[in-house]
Parts: C-alpha cells; structure tokens; sequence
C-alpha cells in the first residue's frame, strides 16, 4: 500500500463517486481522471490501484465519512489503520491470479469467406493484442478439416458454421464433443448464384434436373436453399441435385459447368460477378432477413480449461463485430481482410460484399446496405430452427429437446453480459428470453412451437 494509487483513495479531496464511472465528483474530475489512468504504462498496476480504491469505498461507503475520516487522521495513520483492518495485498493477488490468461497463444481456425470478417480483423486491426492474446489465424481449406482439427485440440477455437456446433455436439457427423456458440459472426451475407446460361431460367419450378453446390451440409447454405426449393416444390432429396464444395472452389466449378449454381458465401457470389461466369439470383436475406450464417466456436473444454483466456478473447471478437458493424470502417476493413494471407480476393470484390453497393452480373447495380451485417447476439431461437431443420430433413432421427439444446450451447447470457460490460449495442435487446420470432419466405417461426413447425411442411422426411 501507498498513496500513489491513481484514483487517490487515501485523500480527503478526492471523491470516490459522483460521476458516470462512480468514482468522481463531476464528469469533468472523471474525465480528468481518466486522462491521468489512460497515461499509466503499467496495466498491472492500474489493476491493483482500482482494487485498492474500491476497497477503501468499500469500508467507507458513506463518502462525508470517509473525507472526514482522512482529513482527521492523515494520510500515513489512515493507510495503517485501513491496512489493520483490510489485507489489499492478498486481495491484490488474488484478483491478479484469478484474472491471468490461462493460455495467451492461441490458434484460431478460419475459411477465407467474408462471413469471418470480425475474426479475420480483430488480427491485422489490434483486437486481440488489445486484449493480451497473441493469436495465429489459420487458414482452412474446408469445414470438415475445420471440424477435425477442433476435435483433435489443433485449434483452440474456430470460425465455424452456425450449425457445427450444435451437430458436433449431438455427434451427427463426428463424434459427440460438447461446442460452445459465443457468438454470431454475421448474418445474411450469402447468395444464390447461378450461372450465365440460366439468366432467363429464374423460375425456381423449372430447376429440376438442375445441380447445386454447398459448401457443407450443416450449414445455413445448406437449409436456406433446400427451404427456397422446397417453397417452390421443389424437393431438394430427389429433384435436384446438392454437392458438398469447398467454398473456393465453386467459381471453377460454375465455369466448367460441374453446377448450375450454389448457395454460398461472399466474397465468392461477388467474385462470380466480377469473373463474369454467374449472376445473383437472390441474396440469402432475401429468404430471412437477419439469418445467422457463421459462428465463433469453442469447445466446452476450452471454456472450462482457460475461463480467463476465453473471456479475453471473447471482448476481443466482440469489439471486432461491433467496428464491423459500422459503415465507415467497412473501406479500411475490405482492404486489410482482402490481403493474400486473409482472404485473397481483389479488394472491390470483398468491399461490394460487404457495404451491398453491388452489380448482380446481369448489368444491374444494387444498394442493400444489409447484405450482410454483424449482429453478434447468438439468438437461442437461431439453434431451435436450424435444429428443426436438421429434423427436417433426416439428419435428426431420435426425438429432441430443442430449447434444452439451445441454451446449452448458444452463449447468449454470455454474449449480453460482456457486451454489456463493453457498453455495446444490442446487450438488452429484446426479448430477454432469447426467443425472437422472426419470418422465413413469410412464415412466421415460433421456437415454442418448433415440432408443429417441422411437421407442416409439405416436402420434408419422415
């Protein structure tokens, strides 16, 4: 203990409250006050003075009684006589031990899709040294290398499709590994391309016979498309045609007409454009405005193991969807996702894909500012209708309890937690519950009722 601490508790002329942090007189002393912090190089240190700090306004909470106390006794008796009564030191340490990254390195998997844009720039952009991660982004080449190598601990946490987790859980696909949502990456952002020679062929009724790409099948790609078919009569199991396609390989298959189309992620609908071998059909918003495409994953291990590290990490792709989420940074962020260790792909492309100032390849241009948008909150009625969908379609064969699933593993008390400690946007959206309502191609979703909504479809399984 000793009276350098920066928010000055052992002082009679200081107040510690009063101001929009509680630590002030006035907004003025605080923002004087914060100047005075933000010039301390020492984070540690700042750490233990506001321990220090709270501590004293802790055994002092009426504020009259503390200045008199101070000014009564003075500096050097007051700090003995609090030192008798409070151990800041092991107080000290321990907040020290119990707020110590577990792990600092960390490797993060992503595919070079403009849906992990939050990821992708919270590296170039400082997030995660903000937050005192040194973090390796690695470049995959498909979901399901992406899937393995988070099941073998090769990566400490992944970009992944918002449907992963929940499959990687209930061991649909691989083995059953408890995953973790913390949030979600973005939403809307996909498209329907096709190719050239079907610019007079709109009319999903027509399609049969027609070959389509995705990139896995647990994948938002993957339901919203069989729903477009399907809502056109189209069953998506016996009249055409689904092919599991790494996204960076879909434009060569277009062009070698391997497929007549996909339903994929940016940047590579806009880069069809740009090649002149597709047009888009339709944006995924288009189906749902607002649906989740990607997510931030983590196994439950991980977030048990390191809850420090986690939490780190978890503010720093927060603060990442949030810059993203600003349309003045979108330029800037186009051009430092756009680079060959990123994304790889011409800087208008990803730009076009990410501000909706876009040409559709059929010599129209477009202004849809939310193509695509990075709304973090992982809704828990998001899992309950992909979860309905993977019922839908046969990959869900016992019964299961939707909502139960859901809330084990979307974070969504989690997400509002610490973007509240952030003071972000969107920290008490409505409803507290987590179950938004919302309309796919104008029918209404209500998680309460997520069996009778599986049941109603005309073209489903089972």
């Amino acid at each position: 203990m000793n009276d350098d601490n920066h928010y000055r508790p052992y002082t009679h002329l200081s107040t510690l409250g009063g101001c929009c942090c509680g630590n002030h007189s006035s907004q003025a002393a605080h923002d004087s006050q914060a100047a005075r912090v933000a010039g301390a190089d020492d984070q540690d240190k700042r750490s233990r003075d506001f321990i220090e700090a709270a501590a004293v306004k802790a055994l002092f909470p009426h504020e009259p009684t503390r200045r008199t106390f101070l000014k009564a006794v003075g500096v050097t008796t007051a700090m003995s006589a609090i030192a008798a009564v409070l151990p800041i030191p092991a107080m000290q340490a321990m907040a020290a031990e119990a707020g110590q990254l577990e792990k600092k390195d960390l490797k993060i998997g992503f595919i070079p899709i403009n849906c992990a844009t939050p990821l992708i720039m919270a590296d170039p952009m400082g997030f995660y040294k903000e937050q005192g991660l040194n973090v390796s982004l690695q470049k995959t080449a498909g979901w399901a290398l992406v899937r393995d190598n988070m099941l073998n601990s090769a990566l400490d946490a992944a970009h992944m499709l918002a449907p992963m987790p929940l499959a990687i859980t209930m061991g649909l696909g691989s083995q059953a590994t408890p995953m973790r949502v913390a949030e979600i990456q973005n939403t809307n952002g996909q498209a329907l391309t096709l190719a050239m020679k079907h610019k007079d062929n709109r009319d999903p009724k027509n399609w049969k016979g027609m070959k389509f790409a995705i990139p896995f099948e647990f994948s938002m790609h993957n339901f919203l498309l069989r729903y477009y078919l399907a809502e056109h009569g189209i069953d998506p199991d016996q009249d055409v045609q689904l092919r599991v396609t790494p996204p960076a390989e879909m434009i060569a298959n277009l062009r070698a007409g391997n497929i007549d189309g996909f339903l994929g992620p940016d940047p590579f609908n806009q880069r069809a454009v740009y090649d002149s071998v597709g047009f888009i059909h339709l944006l995924s918003k288009e189906i749902w405005n607002g649906h989740p495409c990607c997510s931030f994953g983590v196994s439950d291990g991980f977030v048990k193991q390191n809850p420090n590290t986690f939490a780190a990490l978890y503010r720093a792709i927060l603060n990442a969807s949030a810059a993203a989420g600003k349309p003045e940074n979108l330029p800037e962020i186009a051009k430092v996702i756009s680079t060959r260790n990123y994304l790889n792909q011409p800087e208008i492309v990803i730009r076009q894909a990410l501000d909706g100032r876009y040409a559709d390849g059929l010599g129209q241009v477009h202004r849809d500012p939310d193509r695509a948008r990075f709304d973090p909150m992982p809704w828990y009625s998001m899992a309950t209708w992909m979860l309905g969908q993977m019922k839908r379609w046969g990959y869900i064969k016992q019964d299961v309890d939707y909502k139960a699933l859901a809330e084990q593993v979307f974070l969504m008390t989690d997400a509002r937690r610490h973007m509240a400690e952030l003071s972000l946007a969107g920290a008490d959206a409505e409803p507290v519950s987590g179950y938004r309502t919302f309309d796919v191609m104008g029918k209404t979703y209500d998680a309460s009722q997520t069996a009778a909504y599986v049941d109603s479809f005309a073209i489903k399984r089972g």
